[in-house]
């Protein structure tokens, strides 16, 4: 059963900071970003909850994926809304992910991935498959905790591509845990897996008024539990972000 989420009146459950030019949620595993086939619930209807008077409403300027919980940041300004596509288009914004992967630590500990990929469809469904015709894209990574069964592991997309965290963790061998479409396991160890173990963890992004601000969110419950059943917990508990 899908969990049940804020309805556009309290949305602001979600929200952990906000100024004249931008909102910041911490949206939940599961939440769609917009609207679509089969979507009943969408951060992007819910933001009418914020609408001016003359019915203009915050715009999103990036997306996460529906399973991926975390960071995500609306404008609610048509000036902030062009500020902040443009931090992200010029890769100005620099984003930080924890992801639970399925096995040992990838080897090395820590480095890049760099594999293009392409768009493609498997079985009615869209995938981005490692093709050296498609799309530049890379991925820093660095372990933070291993064992076994399962490793945490932080993740810095210095592209922004569909799925490229998932893909690029797969091509690997290392798929993030739960993530049925590109080979994760939903049983690791003592851990029963729910849900895509990946959370947007922490975006430092510049503001319309000068400088740059950091946003974090702490890992949900759900990947606390999983972490602390495959005994990676410790590391989430020293990370600095």
């Amino acid at each position: 059963m899908r969990a049940e989420f804020p309805g556009q009146s309290d949305v602001r459950q979600m929200l952990i900071y906000e100024d004249a030019h931008i909102l910041v949620f911490n949206k939940p595993s599961g939440l769609a970003v917009q609207g679509g086939s089969g979507v009943s619930q969408s951060l992007e209807h819910m933001l009418g909850a914020f609408a001016k008077s003359n019915g203009k409403r915050p715009r999103l300027v990036h997306r996460l994926d529906r399973d991926t919980s975390g960071i995500i940041v609306a404008a609610r300004t048509k000036p902030a809304a062009a500020f902040f596509s443009e931090a992200f288009a010029a890769r100005d914004a620099r984003k930080t992910y924890l992801a639970i992967i399925c096995g040992s630590a990838p080897t090395p500990n820590a480095g890049e991935i760099s594999l293009s990929l392409k768009k493609s469809s498997r079985a009615g469904l869209d995938i981005m498959e490692i093709d050296p015709s498609g799309q530049s894209a890379l991925t820093r990574y660095r372990t933070l905790s291993a064992s076994a069964a399962a490793s945490l592991v932080e993740l810095k997309p210095e592209t922004g591509r569909m799925h490229q965290l998932r893909a690029h963790m797969a091509a690997i061998g290392r798929p993030i845990a739960g993530d049925g479409k590109y080979g994760g396991l939903f049983q690791l160890g003592a851990a029963e897996i729910s849900r895509l173990m990946l959370h947007a963890a922490a975006l430092d992004l510049p503001h319309p008024e000068g400088g740059r601000r950091l946003y974090t969110a702490d890992p949900p419950p759900d990947l606390r539990t999983a972490a602390k059943l495959l005994g990676l917990e410790g590391a989430l508990e020293s990370i600095s972000l």
